[in-house]
């Protein structure tokens, strides 16, 4: 594995290691960084993820409590792990053979009904926030709302002050009409952390096709995720599943805004041929079996996201 770079868009591990008392280093989840230690370079996004159940100052609380426990995992392991906040930090995490954690939010749920809070999120190294997750928010509405609306009064305040902070504007969960409200009321470029192609699995939370195209002309990325019911509309999946969503984002043109959410330690049940971080090696074999170039490999597994994020820094 140690000609393997990695960039992770996406993963719930560290509300694993909060909810069931596990060391992120040698825990049994899905990441641990004893088992990914060995690539080359890996930069992981660490998501707070904030659960539909828990709005206002109970979101808050829990956003606190996840980002605490982020921060001891860092200083309990600094030999192995270093936050990063700024371009130096990924460059030193690089020069020093770390692994870089950056900081996401899943679920504008975090922000308490707050658009000050916002500031907040970005003095602890926020890079990127998902709007909402699968219901509605003060943000706006997730993909299981009913008729959605999209966004709120208060979810437009929200994605002007995210483009000002240099946080990007994660549409995973998003309801088609807070997607289309994103692309329409926003300048920069905006990512999907972790959704596959609605075109393969017909998933509402999935992409279109023209979604798909919509963030690869303004210059933003999609992160494919690992879960079975986003791969294949059986619910069951493999590696082969895997690379077909790969390949039909490829041929619309996504060399360049084709990333990895793995969504590790947010699965019940993994596809088949992976079981964890460690097999982002086999995903890389299958990709060079299946005539992909090594710089193809690379800009998939690693490079479109670290350029991508650099210049959030």
């Amino acid at each position: 594995m140690n000609s393997v770079d990695y960039f992770d868009l996406h993963c719930d591990t560290i509300g694993g290691c909060y909810e069931s008392h596990q060391s992120l280093f040698d825990g049994d989840l899905h990441i641990s960084l004893k088992r990914g230690s060995e690539f080359r370079t890996w930069f992981q996004c660490f998501a707070v993820f904030i659960p539909d159940d828990l709005r206002g100052q109970k979101a808050v609380a829990h956003y606190d409590a996840l980002y605490g426990q982020l921060q001891k995992e860092i200083q309990r392991y600094s030999k192995h792990v270093m936050f990063c906040k700024t371009a130096d930090d990924l460059a030193n995490a690089q020069r020093e053979h770390k692994i870089g954690a950056i900081l996401t939010v899943e679920g504008g749920a975090a922000l308490g009904g707050s658009l000050e809070r916002l500031a907040f999120l970005a003095e602890c190294g926020v890079k990127a926030m998902t709007l909402t997750w699968n219901s509605s928010c003060e943000i706006g509405d997730g993909a299981d709302a009913k008729s959605p609306k999209g966004l709120t009064n208060f979810g437009k305040e929200v994605i002007a002050e995210m483009e000002r902070q240099n946080i990007a504007i994660d549409i995973s969960h998003a309801s088609d009409a807070l997607f289309y409200d994103v692309a329409s009321l926003t300048a920069k470029p905006f990512l999907a952390t972790h959704s596959n192609s609605r075109t393969l699995c017909g998933h509402r939370r999935n992409l279109t096709d023209e979604q798909f195209q919509v963030i690869r002309d303004r210059g933003g990325l999609v992160g494919i995720n690992f879960v079975p019911e986003f791969l294949n509309e059986s619910g069951i999946a493999d590696l082969q599943d895997v690379l077909k969503h790969v390949e039909h984002f490829l041929a619309l043109g996504g060399e360049r805004c084709l990333a990895v959410g793995s969504d590790f330690d947010g699965i019940g049940t993994l596809p088949s041929g992976i079981t964890g971080v460690e097999s982002i090696e086999n995903l890389a074999e299958e990709m060079l079996r299946h005539n992909y170039s090594e710089n193809l490999v690379h800009s998939i597994l690693f490079d479109n996201a670290y350029h991508f994020f650099l210049s959030l820094f």
